[in-house]
C-alpha cells in the first residue's frame, strides 16, 4: 500500500510528543496541509522552545513549566506521534498509558522499537513508522507497520498523516528494517555521492564554489527530470549515454566498481545493525 501527499484524508486531534526533527517535520507538514481539523498539541522541554513553536491551531506545552504535558497533550487525541528518542520510548509509554484515549492510535517513529514491545505497555492500538529525512522538506519516505491490534481504517489513517511529509509505503514490521536501509539511510548515500563527485570536479581544477554548483545542480535536475518522465531511471541513463561517447566510457568505469553489490552490501550492513540495535548491542 502507498499514500501521497495529494490525499485529503482529515485527521483528528493529533498529539506530538516531543518536538525534534522529526516531530518538526510532521508539524510542519500538518500546517501546510491543514488536514488536521481537530487541532495539534505538541509536547517539548523548554518554555523557551514552546514559545518559539506556538502558532495558530497549534497548542505547545513545556515540560520544563507542566511536568504532566505529555499527559496532558493525549487528553482527547484521537493520534499520538512518539517522536523521541528510542531509549525514552518505554518510559514515555508507561507515563501516558492510563491517560490515553481508548481508539487512540499510538505511532512510533523510532528506529528499533518493535510493536510487540509497545503492545506489552499500552492497550492502544500501536504502529511503527520510519520516515526520512527528506521529510523536513515534504519530500520523504516514510515506512509503517501496524502492530496486532490495527486495522486496515486505522493503518490509512496513519498513512494520511504521513502523507503530510511524502510518500508511505506499508510493510510488514519484519520487513521494516530493510525498508529503513533503502530510504532511511539512503540521503546519507546521496550526499556521500556529491561529497565524492564534487572533490573530483575540483580535482578536474574547478574552483570548490563552481565544483559545487555543477554537482548539485546536476543532482537536483536528474531527480526533477525522474520524478516528471513516463519512462524508468535505465531508460533515461540510456538517452543520456550516446554510443561510444564521453558518458558511455565514464559509465563503464562506475560498472567496473560493481556498484550493484556495493550497494547490496551496504543495505545488509545498515540491516544486521538495526538488529543489533533492537537487540540492545
Amino acid at each position: 500500500m502507498t499514500a501521497s501527499s495529494s490525499e485529503t484524508t482529515r485527521l483528528p486531534r493529533i498529539a506530538i510528543l516531543g518536538a525534534g526533527s522529526m516531530g518538526g517535520a510532521i508539524l510542519a507538514g500538518l500546517r501546510r496541509s491543514a488536514a488536521a481539523d481537530d487541532g495539534v498539541v505538541v509536547t517539548t522541554r523548554s518554555a523557551e522552545s514552546a514559545a518559539r513553536m506556538s502558532a495558530d491551531g497549534i497548542e505547545v506545552l513545556s515540560l520544563e513549566t507542566a511536568p504532566d504535558a505529555n499527559r496532558r497533550a493525549v487528553a482527547g487525541a484521537g493520534l499520538v506521534l512518539l517522536a523521541v528518542k528510542p531509549a525514552m520510548i518505554a518510559d514515555l509509554l508507561r507515563e501516558i498509558a492510563d491517560a490515553l484515549e481508548p481508539d487512540a492510535i499510538v505511532v512510533s517513529v523510532a528506529a528499533g522499537v518493535t510493536t510487540a514491545s509497545m503492545e506489552a505497555l499500552v492497550a492502544n492500538p500501536v504502529v511503527r513508522s520510519m520516515p526520512n529525512t527528506p521529510s523536513l522538506v515534504g519530500l520523504g519516505v516514510t515506512g509503517l507497520s501496524a502492530g496486532s491490534r490495527v486495522d486496515d481504517a486505522q493503518v490509512s489513517l496513519v498513512a494520511a498523516l504521513f502523507a503530510t511529509v511524502g510518500e508511505v509505503i506499508v510493510v510488514p514490521e519484519a520487513q521494516l528494517d530493510a525498508l529503513s536501509a533503502v530510504s532511511g539511510s539512503g540521503p546519507a548515500y546521496v550526499f556521500l555521492l556529491i561529497e565524492r563527485w564534487t572533490q573530483a570536479a575540483i580535482d578536474l581544477g574547478f574552483a570548490p564554489e563552481q565544483a559545487r554548483l555543477m554537482v548539485e545542480q546536476t543532482v537536483r535536475g536528474a531527480s526533477e527530470l525522474l520524478a516528471g518522465a513516463d519512462v524508468d531511471a535505465t531508460e533515461l541513463r540510456r538517452r543520456v549515454t550516446s554510443p561510444k561517447g564521453t558518458t558511455e566510457r565514464a559509465v563503464a568505469v562506475l560498472e567496473e566498481a560493481e556498484l550493484r553489490d556495493l550497494f547490496t552490501r551496504a543495505a545488509d550492513a545498515a540491516v544486521a545493525r538495526a538488529k543489533e540495535i533492537a537487540a540492545g548491542s
